[in-house]
């Protein structure tokens, strides 16, 4: 069988170095190209046809998340396993609803990345138990709007209502209404315990 064609994508050259050097003692695997950023994945991909890509979530300019939907606009068929640092459900939830067959955190045994890309390569998914735990424990109705989301950013950084809402060009009350949105569906009893939800989720990243 020929070797698995692999896309890196991670915007820290030692870990491209590293996953490069992982793969080059695999003779499974090979890896064919490497991107520091999502707008240099969707082009590398279209050059290459990877068959699988390494996809980390925070990257300059687009995130992994929207990398991912760009190219599978093009690729329906392109396989993504994510390998970040991020173990929030809301980031397992949107990378696997924009198409990632698999999702690990860096720091994972050799042999758990070498096992991901081998399933996802034959068509199959890959979560470890952590991963599915934290997916399944997502409640449904805990999702927000981008605008809540601007907010939450908004809140996380310290800002007043009404210096959130200069900023986003709104009115104070609607803040206030936003505000008590996003309590409500975190759960949360004030702004400091939901914005600590907040990063612990990956609802939003600073």
């Amino acid at each position: 069988m020929p070797p698995i064609r692999i896309l890196i994508v991670d915007d820290h050259p030692i870990m491209r170095v590293g996953l490069a050097a992982l793969l080059a003692s695999s003779k499974e695997m090979e890896m064919v190209a490497e991107a520091g950023s999502g707008e240099e994945a969707v082009t590398l991909y279209a050059q290459h046809l990877p068959d699988i890509t390494l996809m980390d979530l925070r990257l300059p300019g687009i995130s992994g998340v929207e990398t991912i939907r760009r190219i599978r606009k093009q690729f329906a068929k392109a396989r993504f396993i994510v390998l970040t640092t991020y173990e929030g459900d809301e980031d397992i939830f949107q990378a696997i609803d924009a198409g990632a067959a698999g999702y690990l955190v860096k720091g994972m045994p050799q042999e758990m990345l070498v096992n991901a890309v081998k399933r996802v390569h034959a068509g199959g998914r890959y979560l470890p138990p952590s991963m599915s735990q934290a997916l399944a424990s997502r409640l449904p109705d805990c999702s927000l709007s981008n605008r809540e989301r601007e907010v939450l950013v908004l809140m996380a950084k310290g800002k007043s209502n009404r210096e959130i809402a200069n900023q986003l060009g709104i009115t104070e009350a609607t803040v206030k209404c936003h505000v008590s949105v996003i309590l409500m569906r975190l759960n949360a009893s004030d702004r400091t315990q939901a914005v600590v939800i907040a990063l612990q989720r990956g609802l939003i990243h600073l």
